[in-house]
């Protein structure tokens, strides 16, 4: 059974040929406000990062996966798991889909394949992701694979205007 790939997308480590599509979406600033960045980051940075995203997730307590277009190789995302927990069988998640693909069903589609391949491969229990009250899209999306909101977390991303609450969602093994 193919974990990481379906009839339209693939998941696939990084390559350095990624590079540039990496910088363009680390550095876009715009985005920051969903992760944890506060800064750019370097060519040289992401070089060192691709180099040596090849080690195992039970070292780095992370993963980070292309979403690739199977039809023309297009890189059209990333998806991460984070925070990774062997001894509670838990992660978290994360998920990129480039401006130019949302909405064509490409973050769908990956989560479906990360959470197959969390649980029947990794044999993680669950994964969660925090997303903030702010970011419809995104809540949608991953109560649409299966993502049940667990609580909300009070004040907890802070942004420009202010501090903003955020949901924790969780997805369970079955």
């Amino acid at each position: 059974m193919a974990f990481l790939e379906n009839n339209k997308i693939r998941l696939r480590a990084l390559e350095p040929e990624d590079l540039g599509v990496l910088y363009r979406w680390e550095n876009d600033t715009a985005l920051w406000h969903h992760g944890s960045t506060l800064t750019p980051f370097s060519k040289y940075v992401l070089r060192d990062y691709i180099a040596n995203s090849s080690q195992d997730i039970f070292q780095t307590r992370q993963l980070r996966l292309l979403i690739v277009e199977k039809q023309t190789e297009t890189p059209v995302g990333a998806i991460d798991l984070y925070d990774f927990d062997p001894v509670n069988l838990r992660a978290g998640v994360g998920i990129l889909i480039d401006s130019a693909y949302q909405r064509q069903g490409f973050g769908l589609q990956a989560l479906q394949l990360i959470k197959n391949y969390a649980s029947q491969v990794l044999f993680l229990k669950q994964l969660y992701v925090v997303v903030p009250q702010s970011n419809e899209p995104s809540y949608r999306l991953f109560q649409k694979s299966g993502f049940e909101t667990a609580g909300i977390l009070k004040d907890w991303i802070k942004t420009p205007e202010g501090f903003v609450d955020a949901y924790i969602m969780q997805a369970y093994s079955k």
